[in-house]
């Protein structure tokens, strides 16, 4: 007979607040990004005529949320 008692998933599972810690970390990846993606954006419309599918302001946060988790973690 198996014992479920052991190893059971907690009832209650509360996602972590990120604090001022994770607000930093978001807040410098975002501004690198952004720094990066207002050249490359800039540089993009004058090579091929056209605008990105994502502005530089999109792609920034799109960054940011990728990048911060895995800095936070670490």
């Amino acid at each position: 007979m198996a014992d479920y008692t052991v190893n059971t998933p907690k009832a209650h599972h509360q996602p972590r607040d990120g604090g001022w810690e994770y607000t930093l970390y978001f807040a410098v990846v975002f501004a690198l990004a952004l720094a990066v993606g207002l050249l490359t954006w800039s540089w993009r419309i004058v090579t091929t005529g056209r605008l990105p599918r994502l502005g530089p302001l999109g792609r920034a946060l799109a960054d940011a949320r990728a990048i911060a988790p895995i800095i936070y973690r670490s």
